[in-house]
């Protein structure tokens, strides 16, 4: 707290003191640690297509899409950005009707990446993975019975990766767009990921090819 106040003071921030009570109120639970800000949002790109003519217009590195199908549990798309910021992906998409929206606990659990990361929910995954595969983005979709591995493929080049919810995995026309089908090996007991470390193990084979 004290390495936190002396940042504030140096940033120029008014610094309030107040009771438990009142911050509870101010930010609408028990759960604030002891402090509270008021922000303003920062600006972020409205739409996947924006972000898509950013990037091919600055020339940069190409796009690195995570792109999550059935996730419905806050905490586990809280990890993914939270993972997805760490590895340096552009942008988590995610269908309208069968994913996690943007809550408390998401911005909880992500730490700062739901401000970060782009999250764009579509209301037909199936037509925006096709509309990436017209943009020569390689939509590569995670399975258990795929006969590659996530290592075994090229992950330079712009690629969404597709990741669906655990043990019911993506859904079968989502699957049938992908592009390709990776595996994570798996060499203990257990027959799956959480899919936060899975988008984890995924987005961090994609940085480490890249760098």
């Amino acid at each position: 707290m004290r390495q936190f106040l002396d940042r504030t003071r140096e940033a120029g921030v008014r610094l309030i003191e107040s009771d438990g009570l009142r911050l509870a109120k101010m930010c609408g639970s028990h759960g604030h640690q002891g402090v509270v800000a008021r922000v303003d949002p920062l600006a972020q790109v409205k739409s996947l297509d924006e972000l898509l003519e950013q990037l091919e217009a600055s020339g940069g590195e190409p796009p690195l899409l995570l792109v999550l199908d059935g996730v419905t549990d806050p905490h586990n798309l809280g990890a993914c950005l939270r993972v997805a910021d760490g590895a340096g992906a552009h942008a988590v998409i995610a269908p309208k009707d069968h994913a996690a929206g943007i809550n408390a606990t998401v911005a909880k659990v992500a730490s700062g990446a739901a401000e970060t990361v782009p999250y764009f929910m579509v209301t037909n995954l199936a037509r925006t993975l096709g509309e990436l595969k017209e943009r020569n983005i390689w939509c590569i979709g995670t399975a258990d019975d795929a006969p590659k591995t996530i290592y075994d493929v090229k992950l330079t080049g712009p690629v969404a990766l597709v990741l669906g919810a655990e043990g019911e995995g993506m859904r079968q026309l989502t699957r049938k767009t992908c592009d390709e089908l990776v595996s994570i090996p798996m060499r203990g007991a257990v027959e799956s990921l959480n899919v936060s470390v899975a988008s984890g193990v995924c987005l961090y084979e994609a940085m480490r090819q890249r760098t």
